[in-house]
């Protein structure tokens, strides 16, 4: 069997141990000195002055939306073609997400189906980096200058990735990261990051995160409980750590799958954009995909879809009357996820392309 992830710590486990039985130790387990080195050490990482750690990646997009002033009566511009939770975000914010078409190469955000999208009412954009793929920022970032519109970066599966060699998340007024454990840099359990390089936005999102609090009992603002706690920052801090490694991995593990994965009939390798690609999922097309997955199931291989109904067919957003998206609509009918992560052996890789040849 090839399962789709491994997320039971591997190399890590014995440093992962020794994180936990630090916060055990010390008996501080919200808002601590776990939080703060992490903080600082992701912002370092990312290549942004300033990392706030919250409870979600979800989390993540509504404080920074709301830290831009974007909410009830403004519209912002996203991706069909992601987890739900990007738009469900922009909708916490009390904002309306409107929903643009897919570059059919990249499968991110089409920067002249943003500008089209644009109204009276767009406030911001919010690309999302899928699947590890930069999104176009350049081109986003000229569409938010000629409008005047705020950008803010959902990178939940793009710790590390960069656009045209500049780190994702430091084109916008902020970015959004999901420590889910699935992810490159995952917790064992849940978390997010907000990123910024304005010291205002990070300080009113650590107040937004803790309930408004101006200081303890003293609720300046409207605010959410939503605080990465001490146990998941210490194991996240000790990841942090092997994160280039991984993505390297990662990328090997791509470079390979596109050279065995070449001139299979009905079957398409979405591009690599972008050499700053961190390969969080690796998808691939197939107008026959039921029987493409069954003939790898068949072989022991296990696969997934990410995502089989494009956001604005989701009932959640039924009555935001959506436009229409024809290409998030047929990359929904027939993307498939086969198995990636840095503990995959460089053999499985031959496995799938021999399954998908049907030899």
């Amino acid at each position: 069997m090839i399962p789709f992830l491994q997320l039971r710590p591997g190399e890590d486990a014995a440093d992962v141990r020794v994180a936990i039985d630090r916060v055990i130790a010390r008996g501080w387990f919200v808002l601590g000195p776990e939080l703060d080195a992490f903080e600082q050490e992701f912002a370092s990482a990312t290549s942004t002055p300033y990392a706030v750690g919250v409870g979600t990646g979800t989390d993540a997009i509504a404080i920074a939306l709301r830290c831009l002033g974007i909410g009830p009566g403004d519209e912002v511009i996203t991706s069909p073609l992601s987890a739900a939770y990007s738009a469900l975000a922009i909708m916490m914010a009390g904002a309306r997400p409107v929903f643009a078409d897919i570059d059919p190469d990249r499968l991110t955000l089409d920067p002249a189906a943003a500008a089209a999208a644009v109204t009276t009412k767009t406030a911001a954009i919010l690309p999302v980096h899928l699947y590890g793929q930069p999104a176009d920022m350049t081109a986003i970032m000229q569409v938010a200058a000629r409008h005047d519109l705020a950008v803010v970066e959902d990178c939940c599966q793009a710790h590390l990735a960069t656009c045209e060699g500049r780190p994702v998340g430091s084109f916008g007024a902020a970015a959004a990261y999901s420590f889910y454990p699935t992810k490159n840099l995952g917790a064992l359990g849940d978390g997010g990051a907000l990123t910024t390089a304005d010291p205002q936005t990070a300080a009113r999102a650590k107040r937004l995160r803790n309930g408004g609090q101006t200081d303890r009992y003293h609720h300046g603002e409207f605010g959410v409980n939503s605080r990465l706690d001490e146990m998941q920052a210490a194991i996240l801090r000790t990841r942090l750590a092997y994160l280039p490694g991984w993505t390297d991995r990662r990328r090997a593990l791509a470079r390979a799958y596109r050279a065995t994965l070449c001139g299979i009939e009905a079957l398409t390798v979405p591009t690599e954009g972008d050499a700053g690609h961190v390969y969080h999922l690796f998808p691939l097309l197939s107008p026959d995909r039921q029987s493409v997955r069954a003939r790898l199931t068949a072989a022991g291989i296990e696969t997934l879809i990410h995502y089989p109904v494009p956001i604005p067919r989701q009932p959640a957003l039924a009555v935001e009357q959506p436009r229409q998206c024809p290409v998030a609509d047929r990359v929904c009918e027939q993307v498939f996820s086969v198995p990636l992560y840095p503990a995959l052996a460089s053999g499985a890789v031959d496995l799938v392309a021999r399954a998908l040849r049907g030899a």
